[in-house]
């Protein structure tokens, strides 16, 4: 599942990346949000709201245009820091940030700064503004980590289930698998010493912990189980692959993502036709999406024990709805002749 952009990838241990424009956003628009609410709060009935609030506004998005400055300067610094060290640092800073901000806001006013009631006017502008800033800080960082802990336990789950998924391949495969295998142990054991090896890739591939592989990898996984299937099938199997010409062989794809749907052409196509048919793998690319789909013919007579439970395509869907999201989906069609299952996979998903 590794639907994780370049900002997030970007993340200070469990802080956000602050260089990001939607962050950015985000912390702007809470500095003005919390000027308003200071300026109605503290303004009296008969004041000039409307002169406080523009200077308020200008001070609250100085500390925050500060603040994410100073993170973004010391983001290498950080990124090393273990989470109570990292936090304890972030609070440091904001509350520097804070207290120069201040300090210019005085300095920059018309105070006289000589004597002692305007020195205490100082004292308390400052201490009022690091303890707001304090308290602020403090809310906000643990929002980010119950935030970062929420996202890392939603990304360990989508793992689990993909993985779970991934790893799945019908029983009835397996045990016809090893019936042929087991009758050509007599009549050729060269072959069956080949399906031997073909059916441990298969479960090699299907058990590994990758998400996701080549492309080219993925249809040599296919074939591999073709041809155990054809030991089986015989003639009656016919498979077709059209690769559109320069088709980019490395692009990843989520890895056995293409096979469940070959099985239920085989099982639901195939098997029942006395006289075999041929399975359509096609394989095509735009400029944004990798464009995958599996056609097979539909027995005039339809077994009812084969009528299944559409278990394979809620399987896919789900993997590409945990690994992509609403770039992706699944679509099918059918005729009174062919049944056609397919899928886009967006080139740009991470």
């Amino acid at each position: 599942m590794k639907n994780v952009h370049k900002s997030e990838s970007e993340e200070i241990g469990f802080l956000p990346n602050f260089s990001s424009p939607r962050i950015i956003s985000i912390t702007l628009i809470g500095a003005i949000l919390l000027a308003i609410m200071f300026t109605l709060v503290s303004t009296p009935r008969d004041g000039d709201l409307w002169n406080t609030l523009p200077t308020l506004i200008v001070f609250m998005v100085s500390i925050a245009v500060g603040i994410i400055i100073i993170l973004n300067i010391a983001r290498n610094t950080l990124a090393g820091l273990q989470p109570q060290a990292l936090a304890i640092s972030c609070y440091c800073l904001s509350l520097l940030v804070t207290y120069a901000v201040s300090v210019c806001a005085l300095w920059t006013s018309e105070v006289n700064l000589i004597s002692q009631h305007e020195s205490i006017l100082w004292n308390f502008f400052v201490l009022r503004n690091l303890l707001i800033s304090s308290i602020v800080c403090a809310v906000s960082l643990r929002y980010f980590y119950v935030q970062h802990q929420w996202k890392s336990n939603i990304q360990t789950e989508a793992r689990s289930r993909i993985q779970a998924l991934q790893a799945r391949i019908r029983p009835h495969f397996l045990f016809n698998s090893m019936n042929t295998i087991a009758s050509l142990t007599v009549s050729d054991p060269h072959k069956a010493e080949q399906a031997v090896l073909d059916l441990a890739d298969l479960f090699r591939a299907s058990l590994g912990q990758q998400d996701r592989i080549p492309l080219q990898a993925e249809l040599n996984f296919i074939r591999r189980y073709i041809d155990i299937e054809a030991l089986r099938l015989g003639e009656r199997l016919n498979i077709e692959f059209n690769l559109q010409d320069n088709l980019s062989l490395n692009t990843l794809v989520p890895a056995l993502i293409i096979q469940p749907l070959v099985e239920n052409a085989i099982y639901h196509g195939i098997e029942p036709l006395t006289a075999g048919g041929t399975v359509k793998i096609a394989v095509a690319s735009t400029a944004r999406e990798l464009i995958i789909s599996v056609t097979n013919p539909i027995p005039q007579e339809r077994d009812p024990q084969r009528s299944g439970n559409k278990m394979a395509q809620d399987n896919i869907r789900q993997r590409l709805q945990l690994a992509y999201g609403g770039q992706s989906k699944m679509v099918i069609s059918a005729t009174e002749q062919d049944y056609t299952a397919s899928f886009n996979i967006p080139l740009d998903g991470k």
